[in-house]
């Protein structure tokens, strides 16, 4: 009996050890989807666009001030974001040419005396949202100056070579600023910390973040959720990739589509190189996300050519496909003027400002792009689906549509004049072609004739 007793109690004792180790049911469905966007776009970004703004020469003055005095202007093209390149002091050793790149940033929390106080660009701030604008700021967060204080206060912050010493970004000619090292937890709070500062005590709306797939993952996930709960902002990634939109940022870059449409307008590659592009961007990058799409920017004039450059005779219509395609469109600034100069990077070289016929065009195109919910970002617009023509390799079309808009674009990359015959796709209908006004019933297997490289928007 008593060994009967000791069975029994060694039995009941490891009843809760057998529990403890049984697997408990999910709490969801494992087969059910799960949305892999998690960051909320600001109500705002709906059917946003971006106009960036290089302080230095965007005027003779170079100033805050000097782009304040613009801003109805700016605000009249239907734009919505304000993009300010780097505003910090810039660091004078090892600068390149005599005044610097703005991207290498000798103080996170100042502002370059050459662009104004902190007063002035709070002022700028301010006069920017009452006109209903908002300003994101681009930051610097891979690299500093090599004279940024950080170098003596926290030397333990940055990367060092192989020899000891601080260290420029590997493999690039950036031999005027230092890598910092995301491996310290104190830089990160540091850099969350700085940022946090510019949204809650000036106010801005979010940031443009330079070269960001060379910082952790984490950490931009992390800054993310903090920066929300001062107020929701907005985040453009300088890079290309899915994880980034995750938890971090509403808008990487397109470059692919940059290097495609300039293929396609320089005659390297066909439309085939445009499908290329949607393939991956409907099939490898979730659907609630924003890419920016451009015919310009700083580093593509300063480097490689202007717009009028690269995309010659299909100028036009690449910039009518990046406001219609899905998408977010940028304006560098100079562009709505028919700026057709490389601007200097690292000295004083405004900006020649003159009326313009692209100051129409992009108007034009950003108003409908607001008007036409169909033309949305994100998951508030809708996506492409492409309209098949007898000319594929050439001729590029697609119908965006949801319950209450549709947009039917073609464009006609070649240097041909060329009709086509309508195959397949949801295209047939009435609409009005938004450039002429014109009326046009659109029927299964319509032919339509297209000039050398033109375009067309019907709008329904």
């Amino acid at each position: 009996m008593k060994r009967f007793r000791l069975l029994l109690l060694a039995l009941l004792v490891s009843l809760p050890v057998f529990a403890a180790t049984v697997t408990p049911p999910p709490a969801t469905d494992p087969y059910q989807p799960v949305p892999y966007v998690q960051v909320k776009h600001p109500e705002w970004s709906k059917h946003a666009t971006i106009y960036q703004v290089n302080v230095r020469q965007f005027s003779p003055e170079g100033t805050f001030a000097a782009v304040e005095k613009e801003l109805p202007r700016i605000q009249a093209l239907n734009v919505d974001i304000i993009w300010l390149m780097p505003i910090h002091p810039i660091g004078e050793k090892n600068r390149k040419g005599s005044l610097g790149s703005p991207y290498s940033v000798k103080d996170y929390y100042g502002v370059n005396p050459e662009f104004g106080t902190l007063d002035d660009l709070k002022r700028f701030v301010a006069t920017a949202h009452g006109l209903g604008l908002k300003v994101i700021l681009d930051w610097v967060p891979n690299h500093t100056a090599w004279d940024n204080p950080l170098t003596a206060e926290h030397p333990d912050w940055y990367q060092k070579d192989w020899k000891g010493s601080f260290r420029p970004t590997p493999w690039f000619d950036w031999s005027d600023i230092i890598n910092l090292d995301y491996r310290s937890p104190g830089l990160r709070r540091y850099m969350t910390e700085v940022m946090k500062y510019w949204v809650r005590d000036v106010g801005i709306d979010g940031y443009r973040c330079d070269v960001a797939g060379f910082i952790p993952l984490d950490f931009w996930n992390n800054l993310r959720r903090e920066l929300d709960a001062i107020k929701p902002v907005f985040m453009l990634a300088e890079w290309e990739s899915r994880d980034l939109h995750a938890q971090a940022f509403d808008m990487t870059y397109a470059w692919q589509w940059y290097d495609e449409m300039h293929k396609l307008c320089t005659g390297k590659t066909n439309v085939g190189a445009l499908f290329n592009y949607y393939a991956w961007n409907e099939g490898f990058y979730p659907e609630d996300i924003m890419r920016m799409t451009f015919v310009s920017n700083h580093d593509k004039n300063a480097w490689e050519g202007t717009e009028f450059e690269n995309f010659r005779d299909g100028l036009d219509a690449a910039i009518v496909l990046s406001v219609v395609s899905e998408g977010m469109p940028l304006i560098y600034n100079g562009q709505e003027a028919g700026s057709n100069k490389r601007l200097a990077f690292f000295e004083k070289d405004p900006i020649q400002w003159r009326e313009h016929r692209y100051a129409d065009f992009y108007r034009q195109l950003f108003a409908l792009k607001k008007a036409n919910t169909a033309l949305w970002n994100a998951r508030w617009g809708a996506r492409m689906v492409q309209v098949v023509n007898t000319e594929p390799t050439k001729v590029f079309s697609f119908v965006r549509q949801n319950a209450a808009d549709k947009v039917f674009a073609l464009m006609n990359f070649s240097n041909e004049t060329l009709t086509i015959k309508l195959t397949d796709g949801p295209y047939a209908g009435r609409y009005t072609e938004f450039f002429t006004g014109e009326k046009a019933d659109i029927a299964e297997g319509a032919e339509l004739t297209l000039a050398t490289w033109t375009y067309r928007v019907y709008v329904k």
